[in-house]
């Protein structure tokens, strides 16, 4: 591991063909401006799932920094990575507070996952991707993905929506048509943009239209202002943000474990797509990348912090400006460090107003469950083969419906938890029961995910090591098909 990058050519951008390797760096001012475009890449999502996670979405921007330098150190500076707010965990979440627990039993659970992740790393630095293949194959990894964002439907339709109907619509049909519309990075941060919009469009609201009666966010109809600046004036300019610390429960921990296997497939995906990009074997990193996430979202969650994994976003500046210098992600790490440092900043976030929320949830949360059937779609997952049809059929249904299988008072099962023990446990059952020539089908299916899939917060893309190249929502450095040499789907 070094800290002493070379500086590449004259420090000035690379020509076109060429690129600045993860060792190497720009020169400092440029390395700053690289690094401040990451920090604005990775910030719609750090920060806006935390507050969907009712978590301090200061303390996640501030922690993000703190996992991202652990992250770094642990691939020894040789994968270029950031690592923000992984949206994997939100349904998980929901769950563990639909069921009576507080701040301190989330980022508990959250911790138990992270340590399960970093398990997981070790076991794949140790054993290869292959193992993770025999557990997990795409039919299986795509269902879990699946049934963890449709189990949200009912958090965005029931909590967030009805706060503010009209400005929920409003958001939502900002951020499809910004998608779609804009070009390039504004394009890819869609949804920062509408978090912005409508934002703004309370305020006026506000002004010109008065108080709102809804219900709030614990379903008490109210008569309220859409936004309430009070808090904002009331915080310090610069202070630490609230820590809090976490309790264990196996209750709540079981409803956010399945998440790990979304994080694996993620992690993964990302490190073939920086490998393809930088051209660089990083296989050997593969289980470092899997654990730094895990140990990284353990120290985040310890005081309170959000989940973390690595960020398409960033991949997406990577391939866009072709800087891989791991440099600049330690400037991007410093500037969220001291981000989390302003109290003032946080109050600002943590006032956007629900029915904002509402308009960004139904579109995110129903991404996410996309992305499952992507999965299946991408690995050519066969659903006339009764081994995979009938226990994934079972898990999805358990999972989105939110099914519960009480063992005791004090312990039980349910919704993503139980919908994904089904579908990995069944779908094993079912293929060691069936007969050959359906066992004999499953090897026309495609890799496993984690050979090049990735899972996320944003409806993922898949990374193009081309610049030039834009996918159908006009992403710089996105593609629809695979990039040549790897197959780095979306998370």
């Amino acid at each position: 591991m070094s800290f002493g990058w070379k500086l590449y050519g004259d420090g000035k951008t690379p020509p076109l063909g060429e690129a600045v390797a993860p060792d190497e760096r720009l020169s400092w001012p440029r390395t700053v401006g690289i690094g401040a475009q990451h920090v604005v890449a990775m910030f719609g999502a750090t920060f806006v799932f935390p507050i969907i996670m009712g978590l301090d979405p200061n303390l996640a921007i501030m922690m993000s920094g703190v996992a991202t330098i652990i992250f770094l150190l642990i691939v020894k500076n040789r994968v270029p990575s950031y690592l923000g707010t992984s949206a994997a965990f939100v349904g998980g979440v929901a769950a563990i507070r639909a069921n009576g627990g507080d701040s301190s039993d989330v980022v508990g659970a959250l911790f138990v996952a992270g340590a399960v992740l970093a398990l997981v790393g070790v076991l794949i630095h140790f054993a290869g991707l292959g193992l993770i293949n025999k557990v997990l194959p795409p039919a299986v990894t795509g269902a879990v993905v699946m049934l963890i964002g449709f189990n949200l439907a009912p958090v965005a339709a029931g909590v967030y929506w009805p706060q503010d109907q009209w400005v929920a619509l409003a958001t939502m049909a900002f951020v499809i048509i910004a998608s779609l519309a804009l070009r390039g990075f504004l394009a890819r941060i869609s949804i920062l943009l509408g978090l912005v919009f409508g934002y703004l469009l309370s305020v006026l609201l506000d002004v010109t239209a008065g108080p709102i009666t809804s219900p709030d966010g614990t379903g008490v109809e109210s008569t309220r202002d859409r936004i309430n600046f009070d808090s904002v004036a009331d915080a310090d300019w610069f202070g630490l943000p609230d820590f809090t610390a976490p309790s264990f429960s196996l209750n709540f921990s079981l409803l956010v474990i399945p998440a790990v296997i979304a994080l694996v497939a993620e992690n993964a995906g990302h490190v073939k797509a920086v490998a393809e990009m930088t051209k660089r074997d990083l296989d050997p990193y593969m289980g470092r990348a899997v654990g730094a996430d895990g140990f990284a979202t353990m120290v985040a969650t310890s005081v309170g912090g959000s989940p973390t994994t690595t960020y398409a976003e960033n991949i997406g500046v990577m391939a866009a400006t072709r800087v891989y210098s791991t440099a600049a992600y330690y400037v991007a790490a410093l500037v969220a460090i001291l981000l989390g440092l302003i109290p003032k900043f946080g109050a600002l976030i943590n006032i956007v107003p629900g029915g904002v929320l509402g308009g960004i949830t139904v579109v995110l949360y129903g991404m996410i469950g996309l992305l499952g059937a992507k999965i299946w779609k991408e690995n050519r997952v066969d659903f006339a083969n009764p081994i995979n049809l009938v226990p994934l059929a079972a898990g999805i249904i358990i999972g989105i419906g939110n099914v519960t299988l009480n063992f005791s008072e004090d312990f039980s099962l349910t919704g993503i938890a139980l919908g994904s023990i089904v579908a990995v446990v069944a779908w094993h059952v079912a293929r060691a029961l069936a007969p050959a020539d359906m066992k004999a089908a499953l090897l026309r299916e495609g890799a496993h995910p984690a050979a090049g899939s990735t899972f996320g917060h944003d409806a993922g893309d898949q990374v193009s090591s081309d610049p030039s190249s834009v996918d159908e929502v006009g992403r710089p450095g996105v593609l629809g098909g695979n990039t040549p040499g790897t197959d780095t789907r979306n998370r």
